[in-house]
């Protein structure tokens, strides 16, 4: 109560419950629904349906264990505190720095797909042009705040919901008769055999891109700390991922119906793909602007969850204290500046590297996103008082989890994804031991003594 009074008083403009389900919606729906959805489709077929429940069930779990936490102890570094106050300093240092490599090398990977996007509309324009222009637009929506994060992605939330939306309505009006070729496109799977194409194990391999499509809730969580009430962050969550996994299911639902399983790629759209037999000229325009501004709006929203969490991490003492310096713009401008270079540096990545390769990159990053929802889980038995039904809960979406995270083995194109983000897990922890060993010999247990000694040696 006297947090909020304070924030009120500082004419901090608090969010509503339905403000934040909003926001969340506009951070999650993205080029993992819109395009790596086809690629599920494609591996496990019209049982990627099944596997979107299964993701939805996991992901409403992680994100009740993480309002939980929030509203017994509302923190600003959202996981990364509660992992390291139920860990260690390790943990905190670890899960902070893991997810913001995560989401530098996932941003590379999403400028790129805007570019191919903008590319359908101007062909003779390189993709680095784009690439550059996105960017730009990325750090002003930043520089804008919160108050104007927050109004763009309310606004992207909007159009992305309209967009799936008006391929429902016009996936039924088909279905219903009223556009050409009617009725006789639509192939409802009869058989387990035609449900599950490729087995048990197709769906196994699958899990992951389901995931995919709910990666975000982690903005949530550190969004969380603007709400008005915390214990309405569970309220939430839990409109949010109803509203998700509705649209999810329908739209997948009548895609697959519309098409062979078999017809998806990881090229186009599985709506643009479904809608072809319609024969609609604007419908591939329309898609595609909605494709740009829902990879734009994820992008965004990445960009301003790492630049919070690298402040978090200065505060902390786990990054040096001038990341959480702010400047004339109320931005922590070093902060910005650091995840600007990672940008940078992944952008051109993105464009120099053969593209099997940064896929295997960015999968990995995927992956690691979901290291971190592991942690959320084992924090939550530490820091509060669960039923038995909790510890059901909480164990069902640790295997769920490790399903997904399994599943990469089955499978060529996602398979070198696994190890790869094993290695920069490895990487992470030896930078985490390293640093606590330092720490220890200098007989001080604050790790930010070292960052300090560097920041003295820099000013002089």
């Amino acid at each position: 109560m006297t947090d909020k009074k304070s924030r009120s008083q500082q004419g901090e403009k608090l969010l509503e419950w339905w403000q934040l389900s909003l926001i969340g919606v506009g951070c999650i729906i993205g080029t993992g629904y819109f395009l790596g959805s086809g690629l599920g489709i494609r591996i496990t077929g019209p049982s990627m349906l099944l596997a979107f429940i299964l993701a939805a069930i996991a992901t409403y779990i992680v994100f009740d264990a993480l309002s939980k936490m929030y509203a017994n102890d509302p923190q600003k570094g959202s996981f990364r505190s509660y992992a390291k106050k139920a860990f260690g300093r390790w943990a905190g240092f670890s899960s902070g720095w893991v997810y913001w490599f995560s989401e530098m090398l996932i941003m590379g990977s999403q400028l790129t797909a805007l570019s191919i996007f903008s590319k359908f509309w101007f062909p003779n324009i390189p993709l680095w042009v784009f690439a550059t222009i996105f960017a730009v637009l990325g750090i002003i929506v930043v520089l804008t705040g919160v108050k104007g994060f927050e109004r763009m992605e309310n606004l992207f939330a909007v159009v992305k919901i309209a967009a799936i939306l008006m391929f429902i309505i016009l996936a039924g009006a088909g279905l219903l008769g009223f556009l050409d070729n009617g009725k006789e496109v639509f192939n409802v799977p009869s058989q387990a055999h035609d449900f599950f194409p490729s087995g048990l194990k197709g769906l196994w391999s699958g899990l992951i891109f389901a995931f995919y499509a709910f990666g975000g809730i982690e903005i949530m969580g550190i969004m969380s700390v603007r709400l008005k009430n915390k214990e309405d962050a569970g309220k939430a969550g839990k409109i949010m991922i109803l509203v998700l996994t509705t649209i999810y299911i329908i739209s997948i639902g009548f895609a697959v119906s519309m098409v062979s399983w078999q017809s998806f790629n990881s090229e186009e759209s599985p709506f643009v793909i479904a809608m072809k037999n319609y024969n609609l000229a604007y419908f591939p325009h329309l898609f595609n602007g909605a494709l740009i501004i829902a990879g734009f709006s994820t992008m965004s929203a990445s960009l301003f969850a790492v630049t919070s969490m690298l402040v978090t991490l200065a505060e902390d003492g786990d990054a040096p204290k001038r990341f959480a310096k702010k400047g004339k713009l109320k931005t922590p401008m070093y902060a910005l500046a650091l995840t600007v270079c990672g940008l940078i540096v992944s952008i051109v990545m993105a464009l120099v590297m053969p593209n099997k390769i940064y896929e295997y990159i960015t999968t990995a990053a995927g992956l690691m996103l979901l290291y971190n929802w592991l942690f959320v889980l084992v924090s939550v038995k530490r820091l509060i008082k669960i039923t038995w039904f909790g510890h059901v809960k909480r164990i069902s979406a640790i295997l769920l989890i490790l399903l997904a995270v399994s599943g990469t083995l089955f499978h060529e194109s996602v398979r070198p994804g696994f190890f790869v983000s094993i290695c920069f897990i490895v990487l992470v922890g030896v930078v985490s031991v390293i640093i606590h060993f330092l720490s220890k010999k200098s007989k001080n247990p604050n790790p930010s003594s070292l960052f300090e000694k560097f920041e003295l040696l820099d000013e002089k």
